[in-house]
């Protein structure tokens, strides 16, 4: 079995190829062959202790530099997988994926088996090379518990490795998971722009869930991420719209008093996109108070992507 760069149109192109295709433009031919050599013997069924030596040494013939993807890479690694947006991948774990991709996986519960022994064992640069990978991977359905396992992780890159831009948990986590996630990449300052699937997996529960943090951190004198608003407008009551006015009044009052401008008018502009998307009367009314706000949302010149 040789690997070689696909001669495929990009756009037709396979996520593996695309992987190949990042790794072998940025190592030497020496790298090359040695991962060549490593992912055709575990192809082929060699043992375990082949693919788990070849897996840790990576990084002794890759760097650890971008990918660099170009825009039509990254167009064709979202067809070959959905959403699959890897901008922020590095050589070393593109390699890494590559040689996990190499894993016979013709026997589920052998396939899942070795694939759970690799995270047991793995560091926290192998982990995130993993998580990252987890929607390339055969079985991902299977691969639910392990994903949430990730999440739950006291270590924030692995945490960022599962939750920002990677499709897999928009796609098979639970809204249970899902809200979780959300909630957490609040906590330790992820940003949230970044969760692919953000917008179609709002849901009550979750503004629920996000409102409350926000009054903990109101109660405690801290502050709130504009981004939290994201997920509260469409499902927002009586009382949580009062919340809303609040953030806009003080971040009206606040916005050029205490040197801190730029974040009271992220907050003021959160708010104000989140009544816009609340369906409920009372929502439209305390927007009709910031006329140049609403005027700019109904324009389009304001938008979510203004709050990051």
């Amino acid at each position: 079995m040789t690997f070689t760069i696909s001669s495929v149109k990009t756009q037709n192109i396979s996520a593996e190829d695309l992987l190949y295709r990042w790794v072998s433009r940025q190592v030497n031919i020496e790298a090359l062959n040695w991962l060549n050599e490593k992912r055709e013997s575990i192809s082929n069924g060699a043992g375990t202790r082949v693919f788990f030596t070849a897996f840790s040494a990576v990084p002794r013939y890759t760097s650890k530099n971008d990918i660099q993807p170009t825009v039509e890479e990254l167009e064709s690694a979202a067809n070959a997988c959905n959403n699959w947006f890897p901008d922020r991948w590095t050589i070393d774990q593109a390699a890494r994926t590559l040689l996990v991709l190499s894993l016979p996986s013709d026997d589920a519960n052998k396939y899942l088996q070795i694939l759970s022994q690799v995270f047991a064992a793995a560091d926290v640069g192998e982990l995130v090379a993993l998580y990252q990978a987890l929607p390339l991977l055969p079985y991902p359905e299977q691969l639910c518990d392990r994903a949430a396992e990730g999440i739950r992780s006291n270590m924030t890159a692995v945490f960022n490795a599962v939750a920002l831009q990677n499709p897999y948990p928009a796609e098979y986590l639970d809204n249970l998971a899902w809200n979780q996630m959300v909630l957490k990449a609040l906590f330790v300052g992820s940003p949230l722009h970044l969760i692919q699937g953000l917008d179609e997996r709002a849901n009550p529960d979750l503004a629920r869930m996000l409102v409350d943090y926000a009054r903990e951190r109101w109660a405690a004198g801290r502050d709130v991420s504009p981004e939290l608003w994201r997920c509260v407008g469409r499902f927002a009551n009586s009382e949580i719209l009062a919340d809303l006015e609040r953030v806009l009044i003080q971040s009206h009052a606040q916005a050029y008093s205490n040197g801190r401008g730029q974040q009271k008018l992220l907050e003021r502009t959160a708010a104000a996109l989140a009544c816009a998307e609340c369906p409920l009367p009372q929502a439209q009314f305390i927007l009709e108070q910031y006329p140049e706000l609403q005027s700019d949302i109904q324009a389009g010149r304001l938008t979510w992507k203004n709050v990051r």
